[in-house]
């Protein structure tokens, strides 16, 4: 599949053991259509039998990591008219972007500048590392549209922040969360100067590519199962959870005032 989105770019840093994957729509929104979804979801193929890399950093453009899942996309919107299958099945393709990731052998490091929501922060806990210019920001508004948060991130953003701050972040949808909350909070390991993040990710990422890959590896693939042993038991109703609250009227009433840039006002129903 051509990308449009997605460039991957290998061989940098010391012994050519860092790649740098670039998604941009070149739109400063950075939105997730499927097409983008799909490119990004086959990106971690690239480094299946790649010995040679030993650590993957993930960035968005210079204005923004992206806006989460793009509710404009021709493929999302028709969503509406899929039976139950289809609908099934076109939830899937999010939830195996970011387990894509998750499993890498490789060490990976997400560089974000901009705004990080939705779908964006969904995909950067599945990541290693995270690191953020000053001015970054951090939003999960699923809920505000109506619909659960999805693509197994929950599992991912209790192992980062606790139950309470995830609760938080999920439930209060609209409220942004600045770099330094983040930071504290744990869901970011770094904050730095706007327009500096890429050069912290990769001065971090040079010594980690110094050290020896076999055992680097190792390390990570120990870690994570260990840390994400019960994910799976949180998670695996994900996209029941997106295709049952999408049948809702508190659904129908999220998007379309968010698509009216109003308040939604919600009925339990």
């Amino acid at each position: 599949m051509e990308r449009r989105f997605v460039k991957v770019e290998k061989g940098l840093g010391p012994q050519g053991r860092i790649a740098v994957v670039r998604f941009d729509r070149g739109d400063g929104v950075n939105a997730f259509s499927y097409q983008a979804m799909r490119e990004l979801r086959d990106v971690p193929r690239d480094f299946e039998d790649d010995l040679d890399t030993s650590v993957v950093i993930l960035t968005g453009s210079a204005k923004a990591f992206s806006a989460g899942f793009d509710l404009k996309d021709p493929e999302g919107r028709a969503r509406r008219a899929m039976d139950l299958g289809a609908l099934r099945r076109a939830l899937k393709v999010g939830p195996r972007m970011t387990r894509a990731w998750q499993d890498m052998e490789q060490i990976t490091i997400a560089a974000i500048e901009g705004h990080c929501i939705g779908g964006g922060a969904a995909l950067v806990v599945a990541l290693d590392f995270r690191f953020c210019g000053q001015g970054a920001h951090f939003r999960i508004p699923e809920v505000e549209l109506g619909m659960n948060m999805s693509w197994g991130s929950i599992p991912r953003m209790l192992a980062l922040m606790g139950p309470a701050r995830t609760k938080q972040a999920v439930i209060l949808a609209s409220d942004r969360i600045p770099a330094a909350d983040a930071l504290a909070w744990g869901l970011v390991e770094k904050v730095v100067d706007d327009g500096q993040v890429l050069a912290a990710a990769m001065a971090f990422a040079e010594r980690i590519a110094r050290q020896p890959p076999i055992p680097v590896r190792m390390t990570k693939t120990t870690v994570n199962r260990v840390a994400f042993a019960l994910h799976d038991l949180g998670s695996h109703m994900d996209a029941e959870q997106n295709v049952l609250t999408g049948m809702t009227e508190d659904y129908k009433e999220g998007t379309t005032a968010f698509r009216e840039k109003r308040k939604p006002l919600f009925k339990g129903r």
